[in-house]
């Protein structure tokens, strides 16, 4: 029996929204299957090729817990930390909770489709179609801030969509709890990363622009809006305390790595798949064409004013990632209607073909099946650059070890190291000690928020600068050594000197110059 069966809908207030919701009649089934393989999948691919220099990065800030963050909020860096305490040097074990969240999400995108009417058949159309999509297999293989974003902002487009069912059938407690959950799941949500928060606040001003407004005038929403800012609260102040820092590495990595402004709304057709672009466009239009979904508009309006706020605002193009689940849920119907428009069997074997033909492009751009000497110009590398991070970390760990050996005794004990991203220290503070390496430091990011080298060390191992990047601060550099991976791969690392140089002046005076947000 559906949460809204049984109650009343309030006087004057008609609503022609879809038989949907949790009820004890109807399983996972099918959906919850779905969500069972792509979780194993993930699971399975997850040791392939080696750590994420933002992997690295989130262990070792985890070992340095604080509210917050210049450029992310605690959980994830917390989460990473915990993961690899539990297994050290598994990807696997510290994968997992990735993979969860992206099986938790698919699951979630059918409970939209249930949410709006969908049968079994459309709650199965939803998961299969968020569970092969690009963005959901490239963030579920690695742990990324987004995983959990992605996850976050479908909960809650799918509380909304609760909430403005239960008050159309005039099911206010349930109305009520929907709202403060989705607060919750914002407040959370704004934990892992921030931009679940931007999501909430879009959705409410469309809500309060378009309707249905008289939700917004109830105690469970004012309820949501307060747990959502207390749970979120601890981050915001340290942002504002430590002068938004957020805020600047936003603006410095504006600018998307997808081919700018220009290839923002053509990178959106690949997001997903691009023979399933049908399939969320269904979700854009349908509660326009659907007299029953006419309160669900807000979820399409919310992600084109996000769409625009990103294209003008320079984002990068999966930013708009979070929205697609809930699309894909709200366009399941839609398309099942379309397959059984059909007298035969063509349109049901074109939609599965469309699903496998997604499942191989996405494993094939997100998954490592690539070989890492293949990588190269290959399609994966250029729909996914960052799969290209996980390659030649060892070496590069050796590569370094190897210099740092060859300076003389004498001067190294008066030698830093310090490089020019949190990816190349993070390396070295989690896999050099066992090649002999000492701490090291950097200047990005939360690196900056911690202590510089000692003023006694007057030498540097340099990584990540070229000779005339270090000569506003390093003199008498020399050249020990050039990073290669190994596999001719044109990642961040590749080809970068290992510098040993002078440091002129001490590093309390030269630490404000060296620190950078990016």
């Amino acid at each position: 029996m559906s949460l809204a069966q049984g109650r009343p809908a309030r006087r004057g207030h008609r609503s022609s929204w879809p038989a949907g919701g949790l009820d004890g009649s109807r399983s996972f089934g099918p959906a919850a299957a779905v969500a069972a393989v792509q979780f194993a999948v993930l699971a399975a691919f997850s040791g392939g090729y080696g750590y994420h220099r933002d992997e690295m990065y989130f262990i070792v800030s985890g070992g340095h817990p604080a509210w917050g963050y210049p450029d992310q909020p605690p959980l994830v860096p917390l989460l990473a930390w915990l993961m690899h305490h539990l297994d050290p040097g598994s990807l696997v074990v510290l994968r997992l909770p990735s993979a969860v969240a992206c099986a938790a999400t698919t699951l979630v995108a059918s409970l939209v489709a249930r949410e709006v009417g969908a049968d079994r058949r459309g709650e199965l159309v939803a998961a299969a179609c968020t569970a092969v999509s690009g963005f959901a297999l490239a963030v579920g293989h690695i742990v990324s801030t987004t995983t959990f974003d992605l996850l976050s902002t479908t909960v809650l487009l799918w509380l909304l969509l609760r909430a403005v069912r239960h008050d159309s059938t005039g099911a206010a407690r349930a109305r009520n709890r929907d709202l403060v959950l989705a607060g919750v799941t914002a407040g959370v949500g704004c934990q892992f990363k921030p931009q679940v928060a931007l999501v909430a606040v879009v959705a409410v001003i469309v809500l309060a622009a378009v309707g249905p407004r008289t939700m917004l005038r109830t105690r469970g929403f004012a309820a949501g809006v307060v747990t959502a800012v207390v749970i979120a609260g601890p981050y915001v102040v340290w942002q504002a305390v430590h002068g938004w820092p957020q805020l600047t590495v936003a603006g410095n990595v504006a600018g998307s790595a997808e081919g700018g402004r220009v290839g923002f709304l053509p990178f959106q057709l690949v997001m997903v798949s691009p023979v399933l672009v049908p399939v969320w466009i269904a979700g854009l239009i349908a509660p326009w064409r659907r007299p029953g979904l006419r309160t669900a508009r807000f979820v399409p309006l919310t992600y084109a004013v996000l769409a625009v706020v990103y294209l003008l605002g320079d984002g990068k193009a999966y930013y708009l990632a979070g929205i697609y689940p809930a699309l894909l849920g709200l366009g399941a119907t839609s398309t099942v209607e379309w397959l059984r428009g059909g007298r035969s069997m063509l349109r049901p074997a074109l939609l599965i073909v469309a699903v496998a033909v997604s499942a191989l492009i996405s494993a094939g751009v997100a998954l490592p099946v690539v070989p890492q000497r293949s990588l190269q110009g290959s399609l994966a590398m250029a729909l996914n650059p960052d799969i290209g991070e996980e390659v030649g970390w060892p070496r590069f760990t050796t590569t370094v070890a190897a210099a740092w050996r060859s300076i003389p005794p004498a001067r190294r004990s008066d030698t830093a190291v310090f490089t020019g991203n949190y990816g190349e220290a993070s390396d070295i503070n989690l896999f050099g000690a066992a090649h002999g390496l000492p701490q090291a430091y950097s200047g990005q990011n939360a690196y900056s928020e911690w202590p510089p080298p000692p003023d006694h060390d007057t030498s540097v191992l340099l990584l990540g600068y070229e000779g005339s990047e270090a000569a506003p601060y390093f003199t008498d550099c020399a050249t020990l050594a050039r990073i290669d991976n190994g596999d001719h791969l044109d990642n961040q690392e590749q080809g970068i000197p290992v510098l040993l140089c002078r440091v002129p002046r001490p590093w309390s005076a030269i630490w404000r110059d060296v620190r950078h947000y990016d």
